[in-house]
């Protein structure tokens, strides 16, 4: 039997990411995994308490509407609940986003390298992509700004995902103030920031100045949910309507729902991450530095992003053998061969991999 598909659907490519599954590993198998750019402390010790004491609502349909969790956003944010949508992971809430508000004539342009699901899911509604190639957007800024007039919708990562480049607010307001001009939409990923030390960068206190700023985030970052799967994204209120409208229903799990609302209430478990993340940077960074043939990219975040002299795929298979997990960056789009990305981890598992890698 013939099916009649659309050739958007036919020829999609999904996405490559990191993460033990992609290896073709299994969670029992002990390795240790820097390809996964998740909080290094895991989640806050309240999520398995929480978890422990509401077994129960594996039985129960959850809330559609996340309702008590997005006022736990709202109070962790400072934004009103009616501008926030919740999602099964953030990328989730990209396909969404992309499914209300780009079709086959909208125009978008991405800087990359880059997450690769906004290029995915922009593409699966037939979009026309262009692409910025820039390792430091800071220094392309006029660029991206001279494409503007013809363009639908800009997405930005920020700090980028896979580079760790950091846009200053000042920055990131530039292309936000002559997207606005334009009437073009600017989809801003800051699913790391939370996890930046040293600086708070984020826009959330411009959503109300700015109508055509949709901010996505992420509690696997943040608060080491990866498995529960929990992002939420903020907007203007007419945005966060056409998105929970297109939703599935019931798209988030009522054990999620409570981790994350349980999650927000510990900041401190951020503090104790940022410090972490600032002291294992410096030690990667130096150390890996000193080994023949790698060099490190300057990272605002936890994850590094490094160069090699030898293929990525050796690397990583080298180091697989050696029970640790590292990103093969050459399937990411804008970068080769010849990168990899790691996570920052504990020092006894830094430890490891820089030993590990001194001895390939």
């Amino acid at each position: 039997m013939k099916f009649k598909v659309d050739r958007t659907i036919s020829g999609f490519q999904p996405v490559s990411h990191g993460g033990i599954y992609s290896a073709g590993l299994r969670f029992d198998q002990k390795v240790i995994d820097f390809s996964s750019n998740v909080n290094p402390l895991g989640y806050p010790a309240s999520v398995k308490n929480i978890i422990k004491k509401n077994t129960q609502l594996a039985s129960v349909y959850p809330d559609p509407t996340s309702s008590e969790l997005r006022e736990h956003l709202q109070n962790y944010t400072g934004v009103p609940k009616d501008q926030i949508v919740v999602g099964n992971g953030a990328t989730e809430i990209i396909y969404n986003f992309c499914t209300a508000f780009l079709g086959k004539k909208s125009r978008v342009v991405i800087p990359i390298p880059v997450f690769g699901e906004y290029e995915a899911a922009a593409k699966l509604r037939g979009a026309q992509v262009s692409y910025l190639l820039a390792m430091n957007l800071n220094e392309k800024i006029s660029e991206l700004t001279k494409r503007m007039p013809k363009t639908n919708c800009i997405f930005i990562c920020n700090p980028n995902n896979p580079t760790g480049v950091l846009l200053p607010r000042k920055n990131i307001l530039k292309i936000l103030e002559a997207a606005y001009n334009k009437s073009i939409l600017v989809f801003l990923d800051e699913c790391f920031i939370e996890l930046v030390p040293d600086s708070n960068e984020s826009l959330i206190s411009k959503l109300e100045e700015f109508d055509n700023l949709f901010i996505l985030r992420s509690l696997t970052k943040s608060f080491g949910l990866a498995g529960l799967r929990i992002g939420y994204g903020i907007g203007n209120r007419k945005v966060i309507d056409l998105l929970m409208k297109i939703k599935v229903p019931w798209n988030v799990n009522g054990l999620a729902q409570k981790a994350a609302s349980v999650s927000l209430s510990n900041k401190s478990h951020l503090e104790k991450t940022r410090k972490l993340i600032k002291k294992e940077f410096k030690y990667l960074r130096d150390s890996i530095s000193k080994i023949d043939g790698f060099t490190c990219y300057n990272s605002s975040t936890n994850f590094i992003l490094i160069k090699s002299k030898m293929s990525s795929k050796i690397i990583q298979r080298n180091l697989l053998a050696k029970k640790i997990l590292v990103r093969d960056c050459s399937t990411i789009h804008g970068l080769d061969s010849k990168h990899i990305r790691i996570a920052i981890k504990t020092h006894k598992e830094n430890v490891k991999l820089v030993k590990a890698l001194e001895e390939i």
